[in-house]
């Protein structure tokens, strides 16, 4: 006897089982046996359980093979799954179609769903402003005597986002044999290595516990427990689904087959061969338990992988085309057009019930205030529920760079309905290091090096004051603190007035050149600048600052040419002025932006002591940045002036100075100084490659730069504009930008740089 031929006996034999038993009932059933009758009516056939592995992207294709099971009309009375197979299932289960899934992961953008923080535009200044000179993507921090590191490559709160929206229709189900179909999902106890049977709680926490990939995404602690990616332990899990139950189970294969040989050559692909030899071991378990009823998909998926979630289309097109090849398996399963609307009917989502606050609150964080947040917050007790204000309070409360998560759910307690925030606290935390390098070279003897050192310590006071630090070893030493105190005038912590007091210590060696470029001398310059500023944040816009500053300079001879003519005494002056300091940001990233716009000025006036002399200074600095892209293709447009009194006390190295990769490339740092500076670039870049593991992505692009240096401003002119440009590929990485380029200059030089850091 052939498979087919079984299910057809038995479902025969159901179908005989199910008419002795109507000719027993009496018919009309009253209304108050309606949901009995319906619940027989899946015992007249074979329990069908769908199940779903995981296998990260690729558990996509599964949507594809749902799509097919509704077009042939083939019911499923029980889902189970692991992994991104819990979170299409769960869906599935859930009430929604599989257009609609479709649907919905075809409108994510994936970058933004798993970037490490929310959109740079949606941060306040204070979380901008490092970005230029550190990467946002390397952050350890220090806690209880020792260095940490976050425990994933990626956020998982763009996720836990997606979860929480698609499963608000059944947010008051708290059994999932309770949901419109049963289900169940796998996960696994990072402490014991058991596998764990979820089938109560949150629908959105157990699909992210589910899928916490090792190495990827943190464990998630949930009731005492922290779980792990069930594909760990069970990722076809076709033993649950016939505990459950399941006569005839249809499963559903995509996890990543092993790797050849050639992958084996580092630490990354030896770990990742490890993670699926374990769960290519239970995989076979789980098929060789298959029988010859059951139903095997395995979707050719090919060279794509686990990461690949930019080909969505492409992999729900391959479980679609899948699927199809076993019509003749679907037909034997199948229920006509009317029964099958009757069971599509009874398994829908539930309708919707509208929500009135009766509070809002927050839980799980303990190292900061977070009363303090609550007029950040676009929901207010005694609004109606609204996901989308929800959603963008919880990214609000992730841009604050405390949390890795701020998720939300609805909560009914005796005091009514309610919203919650759930944050988490960076275990690595409170003190938050991030790590920076500025290299250089030309590959002709000229080289430079610094390594860079931030500290945040946020919080200190139930105001959210927050202190930072900043040390520079190498080339250009620094060491800087700041202490920013919010006054509470203000009942948004984005709009509130602020003090700030701060101090800075830096060293450079200068170099002095002639016109033609030849090296005369080299020059220590040693500055201390202490200040304190009074603002007002404008929330993710920017900020403007008002305050008094004190600067201390001093210019002295380290090696001087034979043909130097300038002067060789000690330069020591001391400034102090009133400052004004605005700032907008709008740029989505500090490096190789895409879109958006920055703008910065600082204005300076005060008074200038030197050994004879004390005089009156005015000072402008400013600079703005534009970005715009077209598909991959960006322009951005980059201008800076510097202008300001000349000091009647000649130095012997200009305070103001152009040179270097992409501040008049073909240069040398420095090379053009004075007293007044005018710069401008256009840049031009395209992305060439989409996902990149170890970087935001690899650039190819070249820049066309103008500028000069003067030291009056009744120097300055057109026709003495020099010119340079440059020609790179880059990279924006962990530890900074990245670049290899050529470079050629008017009056300048023309070689090859290799730079990481910003130029």
């Amino acid at each position: 006897m052939t498979a087919r031929q079984s299910v057809l006996v038995l479902w025969l034999c159901a179908c005989t089982a199910g008419l002795v038993r109507a000719q027993a009932t009496p018919s009309p059933a009253p209304p108050a046996a309606a949901a009995a009758t319906a619940a027989q009516a899946t015992t007249t056939r074979p329990r069908i359980g769908l199940v779903l592995s995981g296998g990260g992207a690729r558990g996509l294709s599964h949507v594809g093979v749902l799509k097919v099971l509704e077009r042939e009309r083939v019911p499923v009375d029980l889902v189970v799954g692991t992994s991104m197979g819990a979170i299409i299932g769960g869906l599935y289960a859930s009430g929604m179609r599989a257009e609609q899934i479709e649907r919905e992961l075809l409108a994510v953008n994936w970058d933004e769903v798993f970037a490490p923080r929310v959109n740079r535009q949606e941060l306040s200044q204070r979380r901008k402003e490092e970005d230029f000179d550190l990467s946002a993507v390397l952050e350890l921090g220090w806690r209880d005597g020792e260095l940490r590191a976050p425990q994933a490559a990626v956020s998982s709160r763009g996720l836990e986002s997606l979860l929480r929206r698609y499963t608000l229709p059944v947010r008051t189900v708290d059994r999932f044999d309770q949901l419109p179909i049963p289900f169940r999902a796998v996960a696994t106890d990072m402490e014991s290595g058991e596998a764990v049977e979820l089938t109560t709680g949150d629908l959105a926490t157990a699909l992210r516990s589910s899928m916490s990939v090792p190495g990827v995404f943190a464990p998630f602690e949930t009731e005492g427990r922290v779980l792990g990616d069930g594909g760990l332990v069970n990722n076809l899990p076709v033993d649950l689904a016939r505990r459950m139950g399941a006569d005839i189970v249809i499963a559903v294969n995509v996890g990543t087959p092993l790797a050849g040989r050639e992958t084996l050559g580092s630490v990354v692909g030896v770990t990742a061969q490890m993670i699926n030899i374990l769960t290519e071991q239970n995989v076979q378990r789980s098929l060789a338990s298959l029988r010859a009823t059951d139903v095997l998909v395995k979707p050719p998926l090919g060279t794509l992988t686990s990461g690949d979630f930019q080909q969505t289309a492409r992999f729900i097109a391959i479980g679609q085309e899948a699927a199809i090849a076993l019509a003749p398996r679907w037909a034997a399963l199948a229920l006509d057009a009317p029964a099958y609307a009757e069971w599509t009917q009874r398994h829908g989502p539930p309708s919707p019930q509208p929500v009135t606050l009766g509070f809002v609150a927050f839980e799980g964080t303990t190292a900061t205030y977070p009363q303090r947040l609550t007029q950040l917050l676009e929901s207010k007790p005694g609004q109606a529920f609204d996901a989308g204000k929800a959603e963008r309070d919880a990214r609000r409360l992730a841009a604050r760079g405390d949390y890795i998560r701020a998720d939300y759910r609805i909560e009914n307690t005796p005091a009514g309905e309610g919203l919650i925030f759930d944050l988490e606290d960076k275990p690595w935390g409170p003190n938050l290091l991030r790590v920076g390098l500025d290299l250089s070279t030309n590959f002709a003897g000229r080289s430079r090096f610094n390594l860079k050192l931030s500290h945040e310590r946020h919080w200190l006071t139930d105001n959210g004051t927050e202190w930072r630090n900043r040390v520079n070893l190498g080339e250009a030493p620094l060491v800087s603190t700041e202490i920013y105190h919010p006054l509470r005038w203000a009942a948004r912590l984005d709009k509130d007035w602020f003090v700030s007091g701060w101090a800075a210590a830096e060293r450079r060696r200068l170099s002095v050149y002639n016109l033609q470029g030849t090296e005369l001398g080299l020059f220590d310059r040693s500055e201390l600048r202490v200040g304190a500023d009074f603002g007002q944040p404008w929330a993710e816009l920017g900020e403007v600052r008002v305050g008094l500053q004190r600067e201390s300079r001093r210019i002295s001879a380290h090696l001087l040419g034979r043909s130097f003519t300038g002067p060789v005494a000690r330069v020591l002056e001391h400034e102090t002025a009133a400052r004004v300091r605005v700032v907008v940001d709008q740029l989505d990233y500090a490096l190789f932006p895409q879109r958006g716009y920055r703008v910065e000025a600082l204005m300076l006036a005060g008074e200038r002591r030197t050994d004879t002399r004390v005089e009156g200074f005015q000072r402008l600095h400013a600079n703005a940045s534009v970005a715009r892209s077209w598909g991959r293709h960006t322009v951005n447009l980059f201008g800076l002036v510097d202008l300001g009194d000349v000091p009647s006390v000649e130095t012997p190295a200009g305070r103001r100075s152009l040179g270097g990769f992409h501040m008049m490339s073909g240069y040398q740092p420095g090379q053009l100084s004075g007293n007044q500076l005018v710069f401008g670039r256009l840049a031009w870049y395209m992305r060439l490659q989409r996902e990149a593991s170890v970087t935001r992505g690899f650039f190819l692009g070249g820049t066309l730069e103008a500028g000069n240096a003067w030291q009056r401003r009744s120097q300055i002119a057109w026709s003495d504009l020099r010119s340079s440009a440059s020609l790179f590929l880059g990279a924006d990485t962990g530890i900074g930008p990245m670049y290899l380029a050529l470079t050629t200059a008017s009056r300048g030089d023309s070689g090859i740089m290799f730079f990481i850091g910003r130029p």
